[in-house]
């Protein structure tokens, strides 16, 4: 995006890929298809330690205006949900539109480029596995920690420190939460469960599905949350996000019916069996005491659980934190240091939700920097 603005601009520009091919987190995301933005994006959806930094770039260039581009380009598209946007056939059909702006902006592209060595010589002085260059304007969209088997790397973040540019705390962000193996036999015997929930870590909190796995919870519900996590720290788990299940369990106080016939109405099966083991067993609700069914019922809807961890930067969709937003100019992304060095996309510090939003601050960020490098 930023090599199309700054070459639309008449500027000599080549993009240094390292892979083989251009896209490839394009290509995988979205099970395929590329939930390239969302058209509910605001800067209320990104993380940051400075939040205000990213409202600049999403303002001048905003989901509609990818829209605009995707449909100028023929691409049919639909609404997921939450206003996420996918392509209806291929997230190929997504980097090759990106590729045929490139052509018409007269951008070259150099794939299999690592990148060895960077100097401040008159410029920018680069040493690659393809041969020297020199640039006036040098701009780092190399991603963060995530998804190494694509190829990421700690690239912008040694740049950023090698011209003494500070780099946030890092850490995996839209990742499966693992747990205590005590934990783990409980999740373990719910793996490929799903269950519709509203899962709170401090002030975050969202309605998702959660997913249980061999070695924790998965699902939408627990990636959101997962930016937000910290280590030692507890997520709140609502199993009835629009009931009360005090009002429901308490019903039936007097009744023969079983606890789990109950619950059955409202969570799946299996996860109603494991819950009801772990109290020790389904009874009939009246050999239940009151305070005992608003026990069960808090538990319910206040589930706490205790992450030992997350499955890291292989199974994490974004990384959390990045070049330091004080270190950047929120209208160019321009370094306030060093002349001529941008930083844009993910290894900054602004991380989005789930849903669109890390393409769009994608988008945003290098449309901007496109302007000035």
């Amino acid at each position: 995006m930023c090599a199309i603005e700054a070459g639309k601009r008449e500027r000599s520009v080549l993009v240094l890929e390292r892979n083989q091919t251009i896209g490839e987190k394009i290509r995988i995301s979205g099970g395929g298809r590329c939930n390239f933005t969302n058209a509910e994006a605001s800067h209320s959806n990104y993380l940051s330690n400075n939040p205000h930094f990213c409202k600049s770039a999403l303002a001048r260039y905003t989901a509609d205006d990818f829209i605009d581009l995707v449909v100028k380009h023929g691409i049919a598209f639909h609404e997921k949900k939450l206003g996420q946007l996918f392509c209806d056939k291929s997230a190929k059909q997504i980097i090759e539109m990106l590729r045929k702006e490139c052509d018409a902006a007269n951008v070259a592209v150099q794939l299999t480029c690592d990148v060895t060595e960077v100097s401040i010589e008159g410029g920018f002085h680069l040493k690659t596995s393809h041969g020297e260059y020199t640039c006036a304007s040098l701009v780092i969209a190399t991603g963060g920690l995530s998804i190494p088997q694509l190829g990421a790397t700690n690239f912008a973040f040694g740049l950023a420190r090698q011209f003494g540019l500070g780099v946030t705390k890092l850490k995996p962000g839209l990742v499966p939460l693992m747990f205590k193996p005590a934990d783990i036999r409980f999740f373990g015997s719910l793996a490929g469960v799903s269950v519709d929930a509203i899962v709170t870590c401090g002030e975050a909190s969202f309605r998702e599905n959660i997913l249980f796995t061999h070695r924790g919870m998965s699902g939408p519900g627990i990636l959101q949350t997962s930016s937000y996590w910290e280590k030692g720290s507890n997520i709140i788990v609502n199993l009835f996000p629009e009931l009360d299940a005090e009002q429901i369990l308490l019903e039936d106080e007097q009744s023969k019916r079983e606890l789990s016939t109950v619950l059955d109405q409202y969570l799946p099966r299996r996860f109603v069996l494991a819950w009801c083991a772990r109290l020790g067993g389904s009874k009939p609700f009246h050999q239940y005491g009151k305070k005992e069914l608003e026990r069960i019922a808090y538990g319910l809807q206040h589930w706490v659980v205790s992450p030992s961890g997350t499955e890291g930067f292989g199974k994490a969709e974004v990384t959390v934190g990045g070049v330091d937003t004080e270190e950047l100019s929120s209208k160019t992304m321009q370094s306030h240091k060093i002349r001529g060095l941008f930083f844009v996309g993910e290894c900054v510090d602004v991380t989005g939700w789930l849903g669109g939003y890390n393409f769009q601050w994608s988008w945003s960020s290098g449309w901007v920097a496109g302007q000035y490098a």
